[in-house]
């Protein structure tokens, strides 16, 4: 599938840097390359895979930058095209010069995506390395990176492709017995096959909510009440101090953020004002302002002084998003709770252990090296996927066969050998342009 333009764009990011490099590609790649690079070696008359070191040149034939130029021929490119990286020094003049040379010569300026979204049109990699490319970019932590690369090296396509080879094996045995009836084919087990694929697809939707985490990261409240410890908490995860700290009750009004990564998740940390009935307008307000954040919150730490006579303090959160913390363990304790984990801001007592369950409630199970759904397209074939294929275990054979082939176009969706220009097209724009 070859395009008949050629596009181009700058690939570093914005801003100066040591190093820029602007990114060609399409049939017309080499050739404007022949016309702003001096070098030893023409780049069209040089072998895919090799760079050249020379000048690149403007419209007069002076000398805009000094630099290398990486010659790749399509298929073996990126893109599957020809592709000419043109790398120089990081200065915004010279990139913006060598942009506008290019344009000069016949090429257009790429869309945001562009580049990949050719590498996925000329059978590069498939929909799902390409989200993962996006991933990768956007990565800001070790966890999101290496969810990322599973997806890049197509760890979520491969189970895909051995869940779909189940399943046509499944509805070819089915129309075979339908078909051909006085044939006397075999019969086959359908319901095991069938049973294993739904285990499947259920396992990777509980892998949602980690994929999400660990790409947009999470929003983690401390609530409690006046002086159980919340700003020494969030400092003593924070490593420093962040909010201020007093043994005055209410010296917390309002909320404050701070932003950090805790096990592998972009965390913002919110501490927020004690809860407690006051006459204070201000202080009421941030203590409603408290319960809000609590109620909207990814995860909250509810927390309760293990010093004092016991508070209880209720909140209108699931159980499954709280984690309950027994503070200023270091100044004893008067009270008992299985429920509630102890800790101490000040001696770091109890730490690592939060920061264990932190991971585990957010990420889940740390040994399954796994890949994991991690955009809301897959997450929505996926579903429909086994909603299918549940189908399929309670129906005959007539019905279960078509729930299987309509579960095996959800399954080709997440690759996208069968998905709408749509949502193609709302994958790539939230790309960078000159990737």
């Amino acid at each position: 599938m070859i395009r008949a333009d050629t596009i181009v764009a700058i690939s570093t990011a914005q801003g100066e840097g040591a190093i820029g490099i602007v990114r060609l590609s399409g049939p017309r790649a080499l050739d404007i390359a022949d016309q702003i690079f001096a070098g030893k070696r023409v780049p069209s008359r040089t072998r895919g895979g090799r760079f050249l070191y020379g000048r690149f040149l403007d419209r007069a034939g002076e000398t805009i930058d000094e630099g290398i130029l990486l010659v790749f021929k399509g298929p073996n490119s990126y893109t599957g095209e020809d592709v000419v990286e043109l790398q120089t020094h990081g200065s915004v003049s010279v990139l913006g010069t060598l942009l506008s040379r290019c344009v000069e010569l016949g090429a257009r300026l790429a869309q945001p995506g562009e580049f990949t979204l050719r590498a996925f049109l000329e059978g590069r990699m498939d929909l799902n390395q390409a989200e993962a490319v996006n991933a990768l970019i956007h990565a800001q932590t070790d966890t999101a990176r290496r969810q990322a690369t599973l997806g890049l090296q197509g760890a979520l396509s491969q189970r895909m492709d051995d869940m779909a080879f189940k399943l046509v094996r499944t509805m070819s045995a089915i129309q075979a017995m339908l078909d051909y009836p006085e044939e006397g084919v075999p019969e086959e087990d359908r319901i095991t096959p069938l049973l294993e694929v739904q285990t499947e697809l259920q396992h990777l939707l509980d892998t949602a909510k980690a994929g999400k985490m660990a790409q947009q990261g999470a929003r983690l409240a401390l609530l409690g009440r006046p002086n159980a410890g919340k700003s020494s908490l969030l400092n003593a995860l924070l490593g420093y101090e962040r909010s201020i700290v007093t043994p005055i009750a209410g010296t917390t009004r309002d909320y404050l953020e701070a932003h950090m990564e805790l096990v592998g998740v972009p965390i913002t940390l919110i501490d927020t004002a004690g809860v407690r009935e006051t006459e204070d307008v201000i202080e009421a307000a941030g203590v409603e302002r408290a319960l809000k954040l609590g109620e909207n919150a990814d995860l909250v730490l509810l927390l309760e002084d293990a010093s004092q006579p016991r508070e209880d303090l209720e909140v209108a959160v699931p159980e499954e998003r709280l984690i309950r913390l027994q503070t200023k363990i270091d100044l004893g304790q008067v009270w008992h709770d299985n429920r509630y984990q102890p800790v101490s801001a000040v001696t770091g007592a109890g730490l690592p252990e939060l920061r264990e369950r932190l991971r585990e409630t957010l990420l889940g199970d740390p040994s399954r090296n796994e890949v994991w759904l991690s955009s809301e397209r897959q997450v929505q074939a996926v579903t429909f996927a086994l909603e299918h294929v549940q189908n399929a275990l309670s129906l005959p054979d007539e019905l279960a066969s078509y729930e299987i082939e309509l579960a095996l176009g959800y399954l080709a969706e997440l690759s996208g050998k069968n998905v709408s220009e749509e949502v193609i097209d709302q994958i790539f724009r939230n790309f960078c342009v000159g990737k």
